[in-house]
């Protein structure tokens, strides 16, 4: 992710990908009293949702490269 993790660069994308996966899955899943979805919470799980995706493809599984 960055070379100021040095060591602890996998733990660092580890905690990363555990604190993205989560705003995204409830961001995602989040309902209101009637059942609606709330637009701003989807906007940002869908960020936290591509955040993951590029931190998990690029410098966890090294599939691509960025």
């Amino acid at each position: 992710m960055f070379d100021a993790a040095g060591d602890w660069e996998p733990w660092v994308n580890l905690v990363f990908l555990a604190g993205t996966g989560w705003v995204a899955w409830h961001g995602i899943r989040f309902r209101d009293a009637e059942g609606r979805p709330d637009l701003i919470r989807l906007f940002f799980a869908s960020i936290a949702a591509l955040f993951f995706v590029v931190v998990l493809f690029g410098d966890v599984l090294g599939v691509v490269r960025l």
